[in-house]
């Protein structure tokens, strides 16, 4: 193929290579990262044209934020704990923090990044355990959050 078709192109992102970073500070991998996104919710108006007949016109509701969930292979690390026992004290204006889910290109130089505001964790899941499984342990994250915008 001619050279020309590929000029000013840009090879899509690979979406192996992220972390995250508490408020500043990175935290660590993870292997998986899903909710990074907004909905609006639709609200359906029926109206009645001027020759009678009913028109449902869709128009913008409230805006919601997903929930972000995390997957990550067990380690020593036990931050993620700390930062959810924070909530299970009651302390939930303390867990409050502002993280970023940081994805980087594979000579590792940083082409990503969701900023996410007043994040805290609603939910940590242990592993589970198989004495015949050879797999990695894994443990799961979800975040709640006030706002989330993507910047690069």
């Amino acid at each position: 193929m001619p050279a020309s078709l590929y000029e000013g192109k840009e090879d899509p992102l690979v979406s192996f290579n992220f972390g995250l970073e508490l408020e500043g500070a990175a935290t660590g991998y993870f292997k998986e990262v899903s909710g990074l996104g907004s909905e609006t919710e639709v609200q359906e108006h029926t109206v009645v044209s001027e020759s009678g007949q009913q028109i449902v016109r869709k128009v913008p509701g409230r805006l919601k934020w997903g929930d972000i969930t995390l997957k990550r292979g067990i380690t020593s690390n036990l931050d993620i704990w700390d930062w959810r026992k924070e909530v299970e004290n009651g302390t939930v204006s303390k867990a409050r923090k502002n993280i970023s889910v940081v994805m980087f290109d594979q000579e590792g130089k940083e082409v990503a990044r969701w900023n996410i505001s007043n994040a805290w964790p609603s939910k940590v899941d242990g592993p589970s355990l198989s004495a015949d499984s050879n797999d990695i342990v894994m443990e799961e994250l979800t975040i709640v959050h006030d706002f989330i915008e993507r910047e690069k």
